[in-house]
């Protein structure tokens, strides 16, 4: 597809451009706020190592004779210190001066005795930003005896010729070191994220183009981090919706179906209970004990149609609200409950809702949530049903409990998905999702709260007023 192989080409220049320049500027403002500190360090260092060379030309004076001091020594030490003149001063007030060829007036004067560091990086840039030489003046200590002070008059314009090639090495320096940190950072930045990056976005536009295609997902990734994270859960969402989309699929095809065949279908048990009927009225003991079986399938198979109908032309129920008594209506849903399966015998359906508890609700959809599980507990195999309902915090909790034998784990991970949930062999899976939708168009809820061995419990809740059905 040209689309996905663009947007993964735009996504790998981008970011990877984006992370190169970034690095490159962040190492360089790095080497800058280093740069501030260094060449004031390398301006201060210039000047001690003046004030060095002036004492070890003071000291080649002091030590010989005055008579063999002549003009040419002071000028050879004098070219040797790059100075114009030196001045020694010592604790018992000696003064050793030296000098040739004195320049005009002193432009500044420099005593290194002064430590203040902002001070000396502003007048390191200042240095930098001259355009004529001046004359300095630098005083400072002797390296050897602290008691000593030395003076140097000195050209400022070598100083700043040097401090120039400083900045150049540190710049050079700072380049190198720059593109030398960027290609690592983008190198390892596109293997551990720019390229699963691009190779997530590609199976997601890949996906999206075509979502029910039979394709593989994005490979599974053993990264423990974020994008190997990404990656896994890109896949399970891929492939559940990818599931989903087929279901639904299924779903529409089924609901076209059984539209076209409910009409036929309605006809052939309309008859199947004439004939029914028939065989009722016969006094045959053998036809008499095989009739309420055929009753009993009749119904099941008017129940099983009537659902899958109603739920696939109808998925959003449509509520009409009434106030009625809530333990009325499930006597009526037991009483409806316990005559479709005559074969199980001593079966109990045990009404314990209060008798002054009022609900307002779409009394037919509520019933239908009774019934059909109602008829899960039968299918099931119960012999027990109970429910039980209070006023709580502003809401209507009801139990829904009975005895039968649970539902497996595999089951209650899908239980109220349709066609897969059903709890018996003889049912389609629609009635929990039935309840479920009725549930949440009022405005509640159905969960099951508990299921093994001692049996099952749904726990419905409505709000108190009784929702904000669609009318």
């Amino acid at each position: 597809m040209p689309n996905i192989t663009e947007n993964r080409s735009r996504l790998k220049i981008g970011l990877s451009a984006k992370l190169l320049v970034l690095t490159v500027a962040f190492v360089m403002l790095s080497e800058i706020l280093i740069f501030a500190p260094s060449i004031s360090r390398f301006r201060k260092v210039y000047l001690e190592d003046h004030i060095s060379k002036a004492q070890l030309a003071t000291l080649a004076i002091e030590s010989m004779p005055k008579s063999l001091v002549s003009d040419a020594l002071k000028e050879q030490l004098l070219s040797h210190s790059d100075s114009y003149g030196i001045i020694l001063k010592s604790p018992e007030r000696k003064i050793l001066a030296i000098s040739k060829n004195m320049p005009g007036d002193i432009d500044l004067t420099i005593d290194l005795k002064e430590s203040r560091f902002p001070v000396w990086i502003s007048d390191a840039f200042a240095v930098l930003v001259q355009d004529k030489n001046r004359i300095l003046r630098v005083i400072g200590t002797s390296p050897k005896n602290p008691k000593i002070t030395v003076e140097v008059i000195l050209d400022e314009a070598p100083m700043r010729q040097a401090m120039y090639a400083y900045a150049g090495r540190i710049l050079n320096l700072s380049l190198v070191i720059s593109f030398l940190t960027a290609g690592l950072v983008y190198l390892s930045l596109h293997l551990l994220l720019v390229r699963p990056m691009g190779r997530i976005t590609e199976s997601m536009t890949a996906f999206r183009a075509d979502p029910e295609k039979s394709v593989p997902s994005i490979p599974s990734s053993s990264r423990t981090d974020e994008i190997g994270t990404a990656q896994r859960e890109l896949a399970v969402m891929q492939d559940k919706v990818r599931a989903a989309l087929l279901q639904k699929t299924r779903l529409a095809t089924l609901g076209a179906a059984v539209a076209k065949i409910n009409h036929d279908l309605r006809n052939s048990l309309s008859t199947a209970v004439l004939v029914s009927d028939r065989l009722a009225k016969i006094e045959d003991p053998e036809v008499k004990a095989v009739t309420p079986r055929l009753y009993d399938a009749i119904g099941r198979a008017v129940v099983l149609c009537s659902q899958t109908l109603s739920y696939v032309a109808n998925p959003k129920p449509v509520l009409d609200p009434t106030l009625f008594h809530l333990h009325e209506l499930v006597a009526e849903a037991g009483a409806e409950v316990q005559p479709l399966l005559p074969e199980i015998l001593g079966f109990s359906w045990k009404n314990a809702v209060p008798f002054d508890l009022d609900v307002v609700a779409d009394r037919g959809q509520l019933f239908r949530v009774f019934s059909n599980l109602g008829l899960n507990a039968l299918h099931a195999g119960s012999t027990q049903v109970e429910v039980k309902a209070e006023h709580s915090d502003g809401k209507i909790l009801i139990d829904f409990c009975d005895n039968g034998p649970g539902i497996s784990e595999a089951a209650q991970e899908q239980i109220f998905e349709p066609f897969t949930g059903s709890s018996g062999r003889t049912g389609t899976g629609l009635g929990l999702t039935i309840a479920r939708d009725i549930m949440l168009a009022h405005g509640g809820s159905i969960a099951l709260a508990h299921s093994g061995d001692d049996g099952t419990i749904f726990r419905l809740e409505l709000p108190g007023s009784g929702g904000d059905g669609e009318k």
